[in-house]
C-alpha cells in the first residue's frame, strides 16, 4: 500500500445539496469491490459532518489523506464480498421511490438490458415503462442505491448518438423523489413494460398507489 492508488470518484449533487448528502460512487482497478464500498461509506460518514456547506472539495482532500488508513483497517483489508451488503444499510434512511423521464433510446435492446442489470446489481425494484414516445423509469429501494443508479445512468455510455457512436445519457430528468409512504405498493421486482394507451399507464400508477404522482408529473409529458 505504499504506492499511490488511482481512485475515481463521481459525485451526484441533488437539488437540495448541500442540505443533504451527495451521491458518491467510488471505483478503482486497484481495489476490490468491498474496499470501494468501504471507502464510499467512510466518505458518506465524513460528508455527514459537513452537511449544509459545500463539501465536494473537502471530501476529495480528505480521501487523499485518509485512503491508506481506511484500507489498512482490518474490516476493509479482505476481498470478501460480504461488505457489499452491509454497505447499503450503513447510511439507511428507509425505502425511497424515484421517477425518471428519458427523452429517447436509440439502442433500445442494449439500453434496456443495461438498466435491468443496474437495477439488479443495486437491488432496486420498479418499472421501466414505454408508452408511445414516453419512457419512464420508476425505481424503489435504498436511497443511496438510487443515487448510485443515477450516477451510472449519467456517466456510462449507455446509448448511441445519431451517427451510431456510443454516448452518455444527457437527456434524463428526475421528475419526483420521495420516501415510500404507507399507501405506496412495494414492488417485488424490476420489470420492463410496454403500454398501448395512456389509460393502461395510468392504471399501473394507480395500482401502485401513485395516482397523484401520475396526474402531477406524467400527464404533462403527453403532448
Amino acid at each position: 500500500m505504499d504506492a499511490d492508488i488511482p481512485l475515481e470518484l463521481v459525485f451526484h449533487l441533488p437539488v437540495n445539496y448541500p442540505s443533504c448528502l451527495p451521491g458518491i460512487a467510488v471505483s478503482s482497478e486497484h481495489l476490490t469491490r468491498a474496499q470501494c464500498v468501504a471507502v464510499k461509506e467512510k466518505l458518506l460518514q465524513q460528508a455527514e459532518k459537513l452537511l449544509s456547506e459545500p463539501m465536494v472539495h473537502e471530501l476529495v482532500l480528505w480521501v487523499q489523506q485518509s485512503l491508506k488508513h481506511i484500507l489498512n483497517q482490518p474490516e476493509t483489508g479482505s476481498g470478501s464480498g460480504q461488505c457489499t451488503f452491509a454497505a447499503s444499510t450503513t447510511v439507511d434512511d428507509g425505502l425511497w421511490i424515484t421517477l425518471l423521464h428519458l427523452d429517447h433510446m436509440r439502442a433500445k435492446t442494449k439500453y434496456v438490458k443495461t438498466v435491468e442489470k443496474w437495477a439488479s446489481d443495486l437491488r432496486l425494484t420498479g418499472r421501466l415503462m414505454f408508452m408511445g414516445k414516453i419512457i419512464l423509469i420508476l425505481l424503489q429501494g435504498d436511497r443511496n442505491s438510487i443515487k448510485e443508479y443515477l450516477i451510472l445512468q449519467k456517466t456510462s455510455k449507455v446509448d448511441v448518438d445519431s451517427s451510431g457512436k456510443k454516448c452518455k445519457e444527457k437527456m434524463i430528468s428526475v421528475l419526483f423523489e420521495t420516501k415510500v409512504q404507507t399507501e405506496h405498493k412495494r414492488f417485488l421486482a424490476f420489470e420492463v413494460k410496454e403500454y398501448s394507451s395512456l389509460d393502461e399507464l395510468q392504471k399501473e400508477f394507480e395500482t401502485a398507489g401513485l395516482k397523484k404522482l401520475f396526474s402531477e408529473f406524467v400527464l404533462g409529458l403527453v403532448k
